[in-house]
Protein backbone atom coordinates (compact mmCIF):
# COMPACT_ATOMS: atom_id res chain seq x y z
CA UNK A 1 0.00 0.00 0.00
CA UNK A 2 1.18 3.53 -0.62
CA UNK A 3 0.01 7.09 -0.22
CA UNK A 4 -0.55 9.67 -2.94
CA UNK A 5 -1.54 13.14 -1.81
CA UNK A 6 -2.80 11.76 1.50
CA UNK A 7 -4.86 9.05 -0.22
CA UNK A 8 -4.25 5.40 0.63
CA UNK A 9 -3.62 3.34 -2.49
CA UNK A 10 -4.23 -0.38 -2.11
CA UNK A 11 -4.97 -1.27 -5.73
CA UNK A 12 -3.88 0.11 -9.09
CA UNK A 13 -5.37 -0.48 -12.51
CA UNK A 14 -2.65 -1.19 -15.02
CA UNK A 15 -3.66 -0.37 -18.57
CA UNK A 16 -1.38 -1.70 -21.31
CA UNK A 17 -1.23 -3.57 -24.57
CA UNK A 18 -2.22 -7.13 -25.33
CA UNK A 19 0.91 -7.07 -27.49
CA UNK A 20 4.47 -6.39 -26.29
CA UNK A 21 5.37 -3.80 -28.91
CA UNK A 22 8.71 -3.60 -30.70
CA UNK A 23 10.83 -2.03 -27.98
CA UNK A 24 12.26 -4.49 -25.41
CA UNK A 25 12.29 -1.66 -22.83
CA UNK A 26 8.49 -1.87 -22.66
CA UNK A 27 8.59 -5.46 -21.40
CA UNK A 28 11.44 -4.69 -18.99
CA UNK A 29 9.56 -1.73 -17.52
CA UNK A 30 6.35 -3.78 -17.17
CA UNK A 31 8.24 -6.52 -15.30
CA UNK A 32 9.95 -4.07 -12.96
CA UNK A 33 6.75 -2.14 -12.27
CA UNK A 34 4.88 -5.33 -11.36
CA UNK A 35 7.73 -6.44 -9.13
CA UNK A 36 7.65 -3.10 -7.25
CA UNK A 37 3.87 -3.22 -6.85
CA UNK A 38 3.99 -6.80 -5.57
CA UNK A 39 6.78 -5.97 -3.12
CA UNK A 40 4.69 -3.08 -1.75
CA UNK A 41 1.53 -5.23 -1.48
CA UNK A 42 -0.39 -3.16 -4.04
CA UNK A 43 -3.08 -5.18 -5.84
CA UNK A 44 -2.93 -5.01 -9.61
CA UNK A 45 -6.22 -4.74 -11.49
CA UNK A 46 -5.82 -5.31 -15.20
CA UNK A 47 -7.50 -6.71 -18.31
CA UNK A 48 -7.11 -10.41 -17.48
CA UNK A 49 -5.01 -11.44 -20.47
CA UNK A 50 -1.92 -13.63 -20.65
CA UNK A 51 -0.55 -12.07 -23.86
CA UNK A 52 1.56 -9.01 -24.51
CA UNK A 53 2.37 -6.51 -21.80
CA UNK A 54 -0.77 -7.59 -19.95
CA UNK A 55 0.69 -11.07 -19.55
CA UNK A 56 4.06 -9.65 -18.54
CA UNK A 57 2.43 -7.49 -15.85
CA UNK A 58 0.42 -10.36 -14.40
CA UNK A 59 3.17 -12.97 -14.55
CA UNK A 60 5.81 -10.73 -13.02
CA UNK A 61 3.52 -9.75 -10.15
CA UNK A 62 2.51 -13.36 -9.52
CA UNK A 63 6.16 -14.49 -9.55
CA UNK A 64 6.74 -11.92 -6.78
CA UNK A 65 3.75 -13.11 -4.71
CA UNK A 66 1.57 -10.22 -5.82
CA UNK A 67 -2.21 -10.06 -5.86
CA UNK A 68 -3.56 -9.76 -9.42
CA UNK A 69 -7.20 -9.26 -10.38
CA UNK A 70 -8.11 -9.75 -14.03
CA UNK A 71 -11.26 -8.43 -15.66
CA UNK A 72 -11.94 -9.74 -19.14
CA UNK A 73 -14.92 -9.45 -21.44
CA UNK A 74 -16.20 -12.75 -22.78
CA UNK A 75 -15.54 -11.70 -26.38
CA UNK A 76 -11.78 -11.28 -25.71
CA UNK A 77 -11.11 -14.55 -23.87
CA UNK A 78 -9.42 -16.10 -26.90
CA UNK A 79 -7.91 -12.99 -28.48
CA UNK A 80 -6.15 -11.84 -25.29
CA UNK A 81 -5.60 -15.39 -24.03
CA UNK A 82 -7.34 -15.44 -20.67
CA UNK A 83 -4.87 -15.83 -17.82
CA UNK A 84 -5.77 -18.88 -15.75
CA UNK A 85 -3.37 -18.34 -12.82
CA UNK A 86 -4.64 -15.07 -11.36
CA UNK A 87 -5.63 -14.29 -7.79
CA UNK A 88 -9.10 -13.46 -9.17
CA UNK A 89 -10.60 -13.43 -12.67
CA UNK A 90 -13.90 -11.77 -13.50
CA UNK A 91 -15.37 -12.54 -16.92
CA UNK A 92 -17.83 -9.81 -17.86
CA UNK A 93 -20.31 -9.20 -20.68
CA UNK A 94 -18.76 -6.16 -22.41
CA UNK A 95 -15.82 -3.77 -22.70
CA UNK A 96 -17.86 -1.12 -20.91
CA UNK A 97 -18.52 -3.44 -17.97
CA UNK A 98 -14.80 -4.30 -17.93
CA UNK A 99 -13.80 -0.65 -17.63
CA UNK A 100 -16.44 0.13 -15.01
CA UNK A 101 -15.34 -2.79 -12.84
CA UNK A 102 -11.65 -1.95 -13.25
CA UNK A 103 -12.30 1.66 -12.19
CA UNK A 104 -14.42 0.47 -9.27
CA UNK A 105 -11.69 -1.89 -8.01
CA UNK A 106 -8.76 0.54 -8.28
CA UNK A 107 -7.60 3.55 -6.31
CA UNK A 108 -5.34 4.88 -9.10
CA UNK A 109 -4.14 3.84 -12.55
CA UNK A 110 -0.81 3.34 -14.30
CA UNK A 111 -0.68 3.54 -18.08
CA UNK A 112 1.96 1.49 -19.92
CA UNK A 113 2.46 1.38 -23.68
CA UNK A 114 -0.49 0.02 -25.62
CA UNK A 115 -2.79 0.57 -28.56
CA UNK A 116 -6.30 1.90 -29.12
CA UNK A 117 -7.78 -0.11 -26.24
CA UNK A 118 -5.27 1.35 -23.80
CA UNK A 119 -6.02 4.87 -25.03
CA UNK A 120 -9.76 4.22 -24.78
CA UNK A 121 -9.35 3.12 -21.17
CA UNK A 122 -7.15 6.03 -20.13
CA UNK A 123 -9.25 8.69 -21.83
CA UNK A 124 -12.44 7.36 -20.28
CA UNK A 125 -10.77 7.48 -16.88
CA UNK A 126 -9.52 11.05 -17.48
CA UNK A 127 -12.97 12.08 -18.72
CA UNK A 128 -14.61 10.63 -15.62
CA UNK A 129 -12.13 12.59 -13.51
CA UNK A 130 -13.02 15.77 -15.39
CA UNK A 131 -16.74 15.10 -14.86
CA UNK A 132 -16.18 14.36 -11.15
CA UNK A 133 -17.48 10.82 -11.52
CA UNK A 134 -14.30 9.84 -9.66
CA UNK A 135 -10.99 11.48 -8.79
CA UNK A 136 -8.39 8.79 -9.29
CA UNK A 137 -4.79 9.72 -9.97
CA UNK A 138 -3.40 8.55 -13.33
CA UNK A 139 0.29 7.75 -13.84
CA UNK A 140 1.82 7.51 -17.30
CA UNK A 141 4.87 5.26 -17.42
CA UNK A 142 6.49 7.07 -20.34
CA UNK A 143 9.01 4.34 -21.16
CA UNK A 144 11.48 5.51 -23.80
CA UNK A 145 9.22 8.50 -24.56
CA UNK A 146 6.28 6.35 -25.72
CA UNK A 147 3.67 8.87 -24.54
CA UNK A 148 5.60 12.11 -25.13
CA UNK A 149 3.61 13.11 -28.24
CA UNK A 150 0.28 12.29 -26.58
CA UNK A 151 1.20 14.32 -23.51
CA UNK A 152 2.17 17.25 -25.74
CA UNK A 153 -1.19 16.97 -27.45
CA UNK A 154 -2.95 17.12 -24.07
CA UNK A 155 -0.98 20.29 -23.34
CA UNK A 156 -2.20 21.66 -26.70
CA UNK A 157 -5.78 20.80 -25.74
CA UNK A 158 -5.39 22.89 -22.59
CA UNK A 159 -3.65 25.75 -24.40
CA UNK A 160 -6.43 25.84 -26.99
CA UNK A 161 -9.12 25.99 -24.29
CA UNK A 162 -10.61 22.49 -24.47
CA UNK A 163 -9.74 21.27 -20.97
CA UNK A 164 -11.12 22.57 -17.69
CA UNK A 165 -7.96 21.83 -15.72
CA UNK A 166 -4.32 21.49 -16.64
CA UNK A 167 -3.56 17.82 -17.39
CA UNK A 168 -1.01 17.64 -14.56
CA UNK A 169 -3.88 18.04 -12.07
CA UNK A 170 -4.87 14.41 -12.82
CA UNK A 171 -1.72 13.01 -14.40
CA UNK A 172 1.70 12.16 -13.03
CA UNK A 173 4.35 11.34 -15.63
CA UNK A 174 7.14 8.96 -14.71
CA UNK A 175 9.93 7.77 -16.99
CA UNK A 176 10.82 4.50 -15.25
CA UNK A 177 9.17 2.21 -12.69
CA UNK A 178 11.54 3.22 -9.87
CA UNK A 179 10.15 6.77 -10.12
CA UNK A 180 7.12 5.40 -8.26
CA UNK A 181 9.22 4.79 -5.15
CA UNK A 182 8.68 8.30 -3.71
CA UNK A 183 4.94 7.55 -3.87
CA UNK A 184 5.29 4.14 -2.25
Amino acid sequence: MFQIYGMSIQSIAVFCGSRKGNNPLFEQAAQRLSQLLAEHKVTIVYGGGNAGLMGVVANSALENNGNVIGIMPLLLREQEYQHDGLSELHVVDSMHTRKCLMYEKCDAAIILPGGFGTLDEVFEMLTWNQLNIHSKRVFFLNTDGFYTHLLRHMEMMKTQGFLYDHPNVQIEIIERPEALLPFL
